[in-house]
C-alpha cells in the first residue's frame, strides 16, 4: 500500500511544479520542499542534538510555542528546527519563535529523495509532529532510521476516525511508525486503540492549547491608546460574519455605550475589503498598519500576523470567528487565558471540547445572529455578569493546564535513548 502511495505521489510532482509557477502562494517554495533550496544546504548545524518540529500552519505553530520554549529552557544546547507548510504559518513562527529556533524551513514534500536530503541535512535525534499533517513516507523514512517520532497534542475527529477505519490497511501502518502518540483526551486514545495501535505507544496528556502564556503583552502602541477603553476583539473572522459584527457594533454604540472594535480576519488579505465595508456602514475605521494613536478610529482592522493572541489582552470581551458560519470555529483559549468572556456561534466543531468546557464552566456563551447584540449589551451593562464569566474563563484555563511538563518529559526521555 505504501509503495502504491509513493508511486502515485511522485507521479503528481509535475502538477506541483506547475502550481508553483502559476500560483503566487506556492511560488518560491518548491526547491526548498524538494530538498534543493539554499536554506537547506546551509542547514548543517554544529555538533549537538537536534529536535525537528513540524507544524502545519498557524494553529499548529501556536500549539507548539509553549512546548518549544519549555524545551529550550530545559535544554539550552538543543538545536531546534521547525518546518511549516504554509506561508502564514512561517510568518507566525518567525514572529513568535524566531529567536528560539536554529532553523525555520518549509516542509519537505513526501517523496523519498527530498526526505533523504532533509534528514541528512538536519540529522534529527527526535521528530515531533504537532497535532496533524500526517505523511506516510515521512514517518516511514524516520522509522527506517530509528529516529523517534512523537505526535503531540493529538486529536482525532469523528470524520477523520471514520476515514482511518475505512482505510485501516493504509493508516494503521502509518500510525505504528510513531514511537509515541500523546493525545488530548481518553476518547482520542480509544480511537487509536480501536485501530490496533498498541496501548504502550499511547498517552493522554491533555491539550497544549491551554498552555498559552497569560503574560502575553499587547502591542505597546495599542495598549497605550486603548488604556481605559472598552474593546471588543473579534478574532479569525470569515466572510458572512463581518457585516453582522460591524452592524451589531454600530447598534451598540447607538445605544450610548462607548466601545471600540478590533477585528482580525482569518485571511489578512481581506483587510482592505473589510475596511471599505466598515466605512460603507458609516463606521470610522482604519487598518492596523496605518494606526494613529493620536486619532483613534472606532474600528481597527488587523492586517498583520501574530498579534491577535496578545490583543485579546486589550479586550473587554471576545468573539471567536468561523463559528457563525460553517467553518468549524477557531481557538477560544487565546481569549479565555486573558480572563475575558468568550462568545462564539454554533459552529465550533474543530474546537468542540474546548467550546463545551467554556460553556459548562460559564466562561463562554453561544450566540446567534439574532442574539449577539443582546448578549454583548448584557455583558457591557451588567458588571457582575461580566465578572462571573471572566473569572470562570480564567479558572477553566488554570484547571486544564499541566500537560506541558508531561510532553517535555517524554521528549527528554527519547533524547536520552538516542545517546545510548
Amino acid at each position: 500500500m505504501l509503495l502504491l502511495y509513493k508511486i502515485l505521489y511522485t507521479a503528481c510532482l509535475p502538477l506541483l511544479a506547475l502550481a508553483s509557477l502559476l500560483r503566487s502562494k506556492y511560488r518560491g517554495r518548491l526547491l526548498e520542499r524538494l530538498g534543493l533550496g539554499s536554506s537547506l544546504q546551509a542547514a548543517r548545524l554544529s555538533a549537538g542534538p537536534v529536535v525537528w518540529f513540524h507544524a502545519l500552519s498557524v494553529g499548529e505553530v501556536r500549539s507548539a510555542v509553549s512546548l518549544l520554549m519549555a524545551l529550550r529552557e530545559e535544554r539550552p544546547r538543543l538545536h531546534l528546527v521547525m518546518t511549516v507548510s504554509t506561508r502564514s504559518g512561517r510568518k507566525l513562527a518567525e514572529s513568535l519563535l524566531g529567536s528560539h529556533l536554529d532553523l525555520l524551513l518549509y516542509s519537505p514534500l513526501d517523496v523519498s529523495f527530498a526526505l533523504r536530503r532533509f534528514i541528512a541535512a538536519i540529522q534529527p535525534q527526535v521528530f515531533i509532529l504537532v497535532e496533524t499533517d500526517f505523511w506516510p513516507n515521512w514517518l516511514d523514512q524516520l522509522h527506517q532510521r530509528n529516529i523517534p517520532s512523537l505526535l503531540v497534542n493529538g486529536r482525532i475527529s469523528a470524520q477523520a476516525f471514520a476515514s482511518y477505519r475505512r482505510f485501516a490497511c493504509f493508516f494503521r501502518p502509518m500510525f505504528q511508525c510513531f514511537t509515541l502518540l500523546t493525545m488530548q483526551t481518553q476518547e482520542d486514545r480509544d480511537k487509536l486503540l480501536a485501530l490496533g495501535i498498541p496501548a504502550a505507544r499511547l498517552a493522554v496528556l491533555g491539550n497544549l492549547k491551554y498552555e498559552i502564556p497569560s503574560q502575553q503583552k499587547a502591542p505597546v502602541d495599542l495598549k497605550a491608546a486603548y488604556q481605559g477603553r472598552w474593546v471588543w476583539v473579534c478574532g479569525s473572522t470569515h466572510p458572512g460574519e463581518e457585516e453582522l459584527l460591524f452592524t451589531v457594533f454600530k447598534e451598540i454604540r447607538q445605544q450610548g455605550i462607548e466601545l471600540s472594535l478590533l477585528l482580525a480576519p482569518r485571511q489578512i488579505t481581506r483587510s482592505k475589503q473589510l475596511l471599505q465595508m466598515a466605512r460603507q456602514l458609516g463606521l470610522a475605521a482604519e487598518l492596523r498598519s496605518s494606526f494613529n494613536s493620536k486619532a483613534i478610529s472606532n474600528v481597527l482592522i488587523a492586517d498583520s500576523i501574530g498579534e491577535l493572541a496578545a490583543c485579546y489582552g486589550l479586550a473587554r470581551l471576545a468573539f471567536i470567528g468561523g463559528s457563525l458560519v460553517d467553518q468549524g470555529g477557531h481557538n477560544p483559549i487565546e481569549a479565555a487565558v486573558q480572563g475575558i468572556p468568550v462568545l462564539f456561534g454554533p459552529h465550533m466543531e474543530d474546537f468542540s471540547e474546548i467550546a463545551q468546557a467554556l460553556l459548562a464552566s460559564g466562561g463562554g456563551e453561544q450566540v446567534t445572529a439574532a442574539t449577539l447584540r443582546e448578549q454583548i449589551t448584557a455583558l457591557l451593562t451588567e458588571p457582575q455578569h461580566h465578572a462571573r464569566m471572566s473569572q470562570a474563563a480564567r479558572n477553566l484555563v488554570a484547571e486544564q493546564q499541566g500537560s506541558l511538563q508531561g510532553h517535555v518529559r517524554h521528549i527528554k526521555t527519547f533524547l536520552e535513548m538516542r545517546k545510548e
